[in-house]
C-alpha cells in the first residue's frame, strides 16, 4: 500500500443513524472517511468485516492502525466496538465522554451530554481559540456552544432535518417523499414536491437562525458559529449567522484528544 504512511490513527463517530469514521496521519492529515449505517444488532465478526472492507477498498492494511479515538450516542453498539478493537486492532483505545473530555463541562448532569456534542466544543476551542457556537446538522440538529475560557456551556437540540422528512412522508398519505438537494430557489411553491422543500429547507434555516440569535444573547461576546454534520451543506450556505463550515468537526476532535491524551 504505498503512498499513506504506516501509523494511522482511526477516529469513530457512532450516531443514531450513520458511523462516521476517519483515518488520519500522525500529523494529523484526514487521508481517508467513510460512512455507514448504525446498527444495534450487529455482532463482533460483521463490524470486522465492514471495517476491513473498506480498509481493502482503501488498499490499507488493518495493521497500520496504531490507534483508535471513540466516541459513540448509542450505548447497545460500544461493547461490539470494543471487542473488535481490542481484539483485531489495538489493545489501548479512548473512549470520549465528560470525564474524558478535558474542558469544562459547565452543565447539571454532565454524563447527560452527548460525546459528539462534547467533541465537537472541544474540537471549536482548540482550532479558533474564542468563544463559538456549532450547529450539527445530523439524526438531531444540535447547537453546542463554548465560552471564551474554553468551557463547554451546553446548548440546543433539535429535530433533524431528515427525521422530519421521513416523518412527514410517514406520517400523511398523500405527501411522498423528497430530495433534499438542491434548496428551493423561492419559498412559494407552486406544486407539493417544491413547497415540501421550502417548509422542510427554509424552515430549518429559520429555525437554526432563531436559535442561534438566542444563545448569542445569552452567550458573553461574540460566538464565532460553526456548521458541521452531514446536512451541513444543505443548510449553512443558506443560514447568514455561520461562518465556518466543517463537515468533519467531530472526527477532527476526536483525532485532536487523541494525540492529547496519549502524547501520540
Amino acid at each position: 500500500m504505498s503512498g499513506y504512511p504506516e501509523d494511522l490513527i482511526l477516529c469513530v463517530d457512532v450516531g443514531n443513524t450513520t458511523t462516521a469514521c476517519g483515518l488520519f496521519q500522525r500529523d494529523g492529515l484526514l487521508i481517508r472517511t467513510f460512512r455507514f449505517r448504525t446498527r444495534a444488532d450487529l455482532t463482533p465478526e460483521e463490524l470486522l468485516l465492514l471495517l476491513r472492507g473498506f480498509l481493502d477498498l482503501f488498499e490499507i492494511s488493518p495493521r497500520r492502525v496504531k490507534g483508535v479515538a471513540f466516541a459513540s450516542v448509542v450505548p447497545p453498539v460500544n461493547k461490539t466496538w470494543e471487542c473488535v478493537v481490542k481484539r483485531w486492532l489495538v489493545k489501548e483505545w479512548l473512549v470520549v465522554s465528560a470525564e474524558t473530555i478535558p474542558i469544562p463541562v459547565c452543565l447539571k448532569y454532565p454524563w447527560e451530554a452527548g460525546a459528539d456534542r462534547l467533541v465537537n466544543a472541544y474540537a471549536a476551542w482548540n482550532r479558533w481559540k474564542r468563544s463559538a457556537i456549532v450547529v450539527d446538522f445530523g439524526t438531531a440538529t444540535t447547537f453546542d456552544c463554548v465560552s471564551s475560557r474554553g468551557e463547554y456551556l451546553g446548548g440546543a437540540i433539535a429535530p433533524g432535518l431528515e427525521c422530519s422528512a421521513e416523518l412527514l412522508f410517514r406520517r400523511t398519505a398523500k405527501l411522498p417523499a423528497v430530495e433534499l438537494t438542491p434548496p428551493p430557489e423561492q419559498a412559494l411553491g407552486k406544486d407539493t414536491i417544491s413547497a415540501m422543500k421550502s417548509g422542510l429547507i427554509l424552515g430549518f434555516v429559520g429555525l437554526t437562525e432563531y436559535l442561534i440569535q438566542r444563545l448569542r444573547q445569552e452567550m458573553e461576546g461574540d460566538p464565532l458559529v460553526v456548521a458541521t454534520g452531514g446536512l451541513a451543506r444543505c443548510v449553512a450556505p443558506l443560514c447568514p449567522s455561520i461562518r465556518e463550515l466543517v463537515p468533519d468537526l467531530t472526527l477532527e476532535g476526536l483525532f485532536r484528544l487523541y494525540r492529547e491524551r496519549t502524547g501520540a
